[in-house]
């Protein structure tokens, strides 16, 4: 930011949002502003963690950079988290200091009772942040003098069992994805207008929606709300010609694409979820446009594997992203033959590094990322995607833990024992279904179906609630009682078949 100002390029456009519009004068002198906040007002000195909660808004991007920019460790989170979702990241990171939207606050401050550790928690919207920054001589701010390995973010991610994972970043890896997938991958211009779906949280939204856009001078949009009809909008509106979203939304923008001009996108980007070719072709014959669909992981930042337009191969994920290598290995991690599925491998200038989980070794082995997931490479070095080799449930673009669900569900008065993996969904690739039964003396119909549902949503963020709960007398276990999360998925491919 502070380099297009430099060079002359200040008053272009920055950021768009619904209420607001910055050049990049104006987002360098907000960052300042913050970033002094932080150092002055609030005593963060490098290397402390700031916990951020908010939609995708100006203020966020703003608050992120700043950050980064006084040497802080950005620990970003989606404002649909609940209390008890918010406390772990606060305890495992030991966050002292966050800063939040005021119309998301109170589950913060709900946390904030579960984990002491966050002592203290500014808010934006209602004045109190805007007090601060309007302080005579925080106009101006030098970076602190970060080294190029030194953490700059660390990125909570949904485990397929126990607890969440969190994933650090260097300062190095943010320039690394924009210069790699940004720069040979996806090769969007200054002149371009970012826009998307996913949370800033998501390091997906991160590098999509703010770091590839800043890095080569181009403005980003950010509508108040996103979903795929007001994403359709917004696009038509400011005129977005680079959009990424999950597979689930560009299927359902195809809805909008009659009522919406949707004309200045140029550039498509599906990731989150596997790209069905179904809806690679219909995106295309829609709108002209490949879908460049790709693979990556909170773990590495960024997209891993993914091809240029121009090299696009439908229904493969795609190629290894240049600064990246991949292969496909066996239990044993040896390399096998390509056609043959297998496990995921991945490294390049990206990878895993977990904050103090033992789950470091699963994830890394002879310093290649496993990402746990099923692949197969055919003879023209193409990646296709099989299956997840975990029970993480894919939907909508978003990962759901299938025990997290589990675990509320047990919780409810009404559940005895319950099985929780992704059921097949044509519009949202899958959906999360739970196999529930029930305590004697309660009754299996739709009223407790979604008495179960709202139990859910109350207790962990909204989108993770089974759209579907079955009814059991018995569920499917091994010899030593453990639930068989394969049988179960098995019944409900089974089931979505029929």
């Amino acid at each position: 930011v502070d380099r297009h100002v430099a060079e002359g390029r200040g008053d272009r456009l920055a950021v768009i949002g619904p209420s607001e519009t910055w050049s990049y004068v104006q987002l360098a002198e907000t960052v300042n502003r913050i970033a002094n906040v932080l150092t002055r007002d609030l005593g963060l000195v490098p290397g402390h963690r700031v916990l951020l909660r908010a939609a995708n808004t100006p203020m966020m991007v703003a608050t992120y950079l700043a950050v980064l920019k006084a040497g802080g460790v950005a620990v970003a989170t989606m404002p649909m988290l609940r209390a008890g979702e918010l406390a772990y990241p606060i305890r495992k990171a030991r966050i002292a200091l966050a800063l939040c939207d005021h119309r998301v606050i109170d589950d913060l401050k709900s946390a904030q009772l579960l984990a002491p550790e966050l002592s203290t928690i500014v808010s934006w919207g209602d004045g109190e942040l805007e007090a601060l920054m309007a302080k005579p001589g925080y106009g101006e701010f030098a970076a602190a003098d970060t080294a190029q390995d030194d953490v700059c973010l660390i990125a909570f991610t949904s485990g397929t069992t126990g607890e969440p994972k969190g994933t650090m970043h260097f300062q190095r890896d943010l320039l690394a994805i924009c210069d790699s997938y940004g720069a040979r991958v996806l090769q969007a211009s200054p002149d371009d207008r970012f826009i998307g779906s996913p949370p800033l949280a998501f390091t997906f939204g991160l590098g999509g929606i703010v770091l590839f856009p800043l890095r080569i001078g181009a403005a980003i949009v950010l509508p108040e709300k996103t979903t795929p009809a007001d994403l359709a909008a917004a696009i038509e509106q400011h005129r977005a010609s680079v959009c990424f979203t999950a597979p689930t939304a560009y299927r359902a923008m195809l809805a909008q694409a009659g009522a919406r001009d949707l004309s200045s996108l140029r550039i498509c980007v599906s990731a989150g979820e596997t790209l069905p070719k179904a809806t690679f072709e219909a995106w295309q014959a829609k709108t002209g446009l490949p879908l460049m669909d790709g693979i990556g992981a909170t773990e590495m930042l960024h997209i891993f594997i993914g091809a240029p337009r121009d090299r696009i191969k439908p229904g493969a994920t795609g190629l290894p992203v240049p600064g990246y290598e991949a292969r496909i290995v066996d239990e044993e991690g040896k390399e096998v033959p390509d056609g043959t599925p297998g496990r995921l491998a991945v490294r390049g200038p990206t990878g895993c590094r977990y904050l103090a989980d033992s789950r470091q070794t699963r994830y890394v082995e002879n310093g290649w990322n496993i990402t746990g997931d099923t692949y197969l490479r055919d003879a023209d070095g193409y990646f296709w995607y099989q299956a997840r080799s975990d029970d993480m449930i894919v939907s909508a673009g978003y990962n759901i833990a299938g025990p997290e669900v589990e675990a509320c569900l047990i919780a409810h008065e009404a559940v005895a024992e319950c099985g929780v993996v992704g059921a097949p969904c044509p519009d949202r690739g899958q959906i999360v279904k739970a196999y529930v039964l029930l305590r004697p003396g309660f009754t299996a119909d739709a009223a407790l179906a979604k008495a179960l549902q709202d139990h859910v949503k109350a207790m962990i963020a909204p989108y993770k609630y089974p759209r579907a709960i079955a009814f059991v007398t018995s569920l499917p276990k091994t010899s030593t009682g453990k639930l068989q999360r394969f049988a179960l998925r098995e019944m409900a491919r089974a089931e979505a078949a029929a």
